[in-house]
């Protein structure tokens, strides 16, 4: 099949994106500008993100990918959390010792894998493009070398993640010897009998490969270390553009492999689904590390989602699209908080509790975001994360997991805590010894104004939710 000029338009996110990281790398060659290559960065982002309904318009998808509602879902919070991590990172690498360039070249290759990543529709793509999301982020979670921590997230991450790599190609080796495909469409043809052991093999060994990714227990081991290790920036990419993209594409095989959502990988999803919920809001009440509770209340956050997995039916990719948007934009604001009190000169983030005790009476703005930030994670009313929580609920309810909605249930409860144990620490009397802070015009920067408007973004769709839920619907109802 030959390549058109209307395939080339259904990827053209992609194409810009992967255009202007190989224009920030001569860039680089050429001058190093801290300033210029950030500026550059999030201009070709905002123009790829320009291009998304030009992409829809399109008439084919090219070969090998497949560009519908999921894949366009999925382009446009993709591209929405890289630009908030450009942002952020301009301010956080400010104070870097080193050459700050290639972090927006690692970043901008790791998009472009992850915009292959939710439009793969062969395992061929599916592959390279994980790998290419997967392997920059080696690069940004070790870019303060100069820390053991970092160092040490970023080995962590890479040996695991090639184990995982590993599961990952040895089950798509099997499916291939079953069916003789590695396109969706050709897999979902040669499975329309009832799959035997070794594609229910391949299926499950997949699975651990995107089980691992995604942080869903018991592959979750390496997250709060990695978490708590890598650069703020690496850690807000890790833990919202890498997930995403790779929810989706698991969203996508479920939707279009049979195999997938056979009777013993459905079992196997909500036993994975239950454990991870209650795991990862468990595990979370003992940390006094802000930025490890962030990585298991990830992992929990990931339980919810795999609900909407399991119960299946008509609502779950527009419930899926609802949970993404709220838990995106609440962690892209935590994270935010954390980036903002960091500096590469203290050796590592300030990821301690104590950092933020009576964080209010010095930075108030910054408190309060973090206050919404968490409420969204928490799932209290008037916030995004109510929204969200409230779909996954409703779609576990519909389909009578009654399992799975008492994990929900349960979970939310437990995280409370942990949640409401970070505000309190927020507004208690500040203590007399000196604190690392975030400057004071923090606010006017664009890192901190980004931070702002997400913050509002959270109130704003907690409580006029119609605009995110039409968006999602539209887009859900384009076939896979």
């Amino acid at each position: 099949m030959m390549l058109t000029l209307s395939n080339l338009m259904a990827v053209l996110p992609l194409i810009i994106v992967a255009s202007t990281a190989i224009l920030v790398m001569l860039g680089i060659a050429w001058r190093r500008h801290h300033g210029g290559t950030a500026v550059a960065s999030a201009a070709g982002l905002i123009l790829a993100l320009a291009s998304v309904p030009l992409s829809s318009t399109a008439l084919s998808s090219p070969p090998l990918m497949s560009v519908d509602g999921l894949a366009l879902m999925g382009s446009v919070l993709v591209l929405l959390c890289a630009l908030v991590t450009v942002a952020l990172s301009h301010h956080y690498l400010t104070g870097y010792i080193g050459a700050k360039e290639e972090f927006y070249l690692l970043l901008l290759c790791a998009v472009t894998g992850a915009l292959g990543l939710v439009a793969s529709s062969h395992l061929a793509t599916l592959f390279i493009s994980l790998e290419l999301l997967s392997m920059p982020l080696y690069g940004m979670l070790a870019y303060s070398f100069r820390s053991k921590r970092a160092l040490e997230a970023a080995i962590k991450y890479l040996i695991l993640s090639a184990a995982a790599t590993a599961f990952l190609l040895f089950g798509m080796a099997l499916i291939y010897a079953r069916t003789g495909h590695l396109d969706l469409a050709g897999l979902a043809a040669g499975m329309s009998v009832s799959a035997d052991v070794w594609t229910l093999a391949g299926a499950g060994l997949m699975v651990v490969g995107l089980g691992f990714k995604l942080s869903v227990v018991p592959f979750h081991l390496w997250t709060p270390d990695v978490y708590q290790g890598g650069p703020a920036p690496a850690t807000i990419f890790l833990a919202t553009v890498s997930k995403l993209a790779v929810f989706v594409l698991m969203v996508r095989l479920m939707m279009t492999a049979p195999v997938f959502s056979s009777d013993w990988l459905g079992s196997l999803f909500t036993l994975l689904a239950l454990i991870t919920m209650l795991a990862g809001n468990l595990l979370a009440l003992f940390q006094s590390d802000v930025k490890r509770l962030l990585g298991y209340s990830s992992i929990a956050h990931l339980g919810y989602l795999l609900v909407a997995i399991v119960a299946g039916g008509s609502l779950a990719i527009e419930t899926v699209g609802v949970y993404l948007i709220t838990y995106l934009l609440a962690t892209l604001a935590a994270f935010g908080v954390v980036t903002q009190l960091s500096s590469p000169f203290q050796g590592e983030d300030a990821a301690g509790l104590h950092y933020y005790r009576g964080l209010f009476w010095r930075r108030p703005w910054l408190a309060a975001v973090m206050t919404v930030s968490f409420l969204s994670l928490a799932g209290i009313p008037l916030t995004a994360g109510f929204i969200g929580k409230f779909y996954v609920l409703a779609l576990g309810v519909a389909d009578s997991q009654w399992w799975l909605v008492g994990g929900i249930v349960a979970g939310s409860a437990i995280a409370l805590f942990y949640y409401l144990r970070v505000m309190v620490t927020l507004y208690l009397p500040e203590p007399g010894m000196r604190r690392v802070d975030a400057p004071d015009d923090w606010g006017n920067r664009v890192g901190g104004l980004t931070l702002l408007i997400v913050a509002a973004l959270v109130l704003a769709l907690g409580v006029y939710p119609t605009p995110m839920i039409q968006w999602v619907a539209g887009l859900s109802t384009t076939g896979l």
